[in-house]
């Protein structure tokens, strides 16, 4: 043999091996496949031997992926055209039917994703997907994970992100707020009348059983009257509160 035939063998045996010997990760899975059927286990991790040609090796990872659903156009039960965007969590449980049931699994995933959340979003009405998000969210993951299970994909988690409204929208939820917010302030408002009639009337009803307490109030206003302000002041005193000081007449 001579000396570039050696460096030929040599050569084919390192590529041989380089794609013989495979070392996997803790988080991912070798799925088999020799001569084009699929072997019964998976490999992995740590080192794992194939016979390429003859076996083909499909690499799976088993990590949680991620998966920001783009914004999608939604109109609500109630006709409002929204914009809302969505975060899907979801893991390879069984590399295996990821592999041979779907032929992408991360993209088919996707797909599912923005499809539901078209459909489900669309059934809720603009208030529900304001205020009552996380039961729609738990109603998306059920829907999802469904779909991806014959693939061996688990879906742990579905938030919906964010929902843009339209600027007339907004307007109008914010002029009602401000409305609200109104209301609220009247009925407090008069409820606070409300409680200080009663307490006026309870303090007339004191007053009207015990006149000597007519006659302190009107000392207490003189003197907090004297204390405010430097100037002549003309108050009606009753004569009630003078006749204990007038000459008794004799009969």
């Amino acid at each position: 043999m001579t000396l570039y035939g050696l460096i030929f063998v040599v050569f084919l045996g390192i590529v041989f091996l380089s794609r013989w010997i495979n070392i996997l990760n803790e988080y991912e899975r070798a799925v088999i496949f020799r001569l084009g059927r699929l072997l019964p286990q998976t490999k992995g991790p740590g080192l794992v031997l194939i016979f390429w040609p003859i076996d083909k090796m499909v690499k799976i990872s088993l990590r949680t992926v991620v998966h920001d659903v783009p914004s999608q156009d939604v109109i609500t039960k109630d006709n409002v055209s929204v914009k809302v965007n969505a975060v899907v969590y979801f893991r390879v449980m069984d590399p295996t039917k990821a592999v041979v049931e779907v032929e992408n699994y991360l993209f088919a995933t996707s797909q599912m994703a923005q499809t539901t959340l078209r459909s489900v979003l669309g059934q809720a009405e603009l208030d529900e997907l304001l205020s009552e998000r996380e039961k729609l969210n738990e109603q998306l993951q059920a829907i999802i994970d469904a779909h991806t299970d014959p693939w061996g994909v688990k879906v742990s988690s579905v938030e919906v992100k964010h929902v843009d409204l339209p600027q007339e929208m907004q307007r109008a939820m914010a002029k009602q707020a401000e409305a609200e917010r109104e209301k609220r302030a009247k009925i407090i408002h008069a409820e606070g009348e409300s409680q200080a009639s009663h307490r006026l009337a309870e303090a007339a009803e004191t007053i009207s059983q015990n006149p000597t307490t007519l006659q302190l109030r009107y000392l207490q206003t003189l003197t907090e009257i004297a204390a405010e302000q430097n100037s002549t002041i003309l108050f009606p005193i009753p004569i009630d509160l003078i006749k204990a000081f007038m000459p008794q007449s004799d009969k």
